[in-house]
């Protein structure tokens, strides 16, 4: 479900690893697709504003990304 959702971004066109990309990267990647889920999820009415930030935060600081 997750991957069928990114799959069929528009925004993700030029979001994809490739087989030279290193594991740092991919984990970026990786974040920039589960925090642009996490949009379409706000915008969409799926969750609240407030789920939204407290996700985005925990997710950020999980994957060690600077907000």
């Amino acid at each position: 479900m997750i991957w069928s959702v990114y799959r069929y971004s528009p925004m993700n066109e030029n979001i994809a690893p490739t087989p030279s990309t290193s594991r740092v990267e991919k984990n970026h990647l990786l974040y920039l697709k589960q925090k642009e889920l996490l949009e379409t999820f706000l915008e969409k009415g799926a969750i609240s504003r407030a789920q939204y930030e407290k996700s985005l935060h925990d997710l950020t600081e999980k994957m060690g990304e600077e907000a």
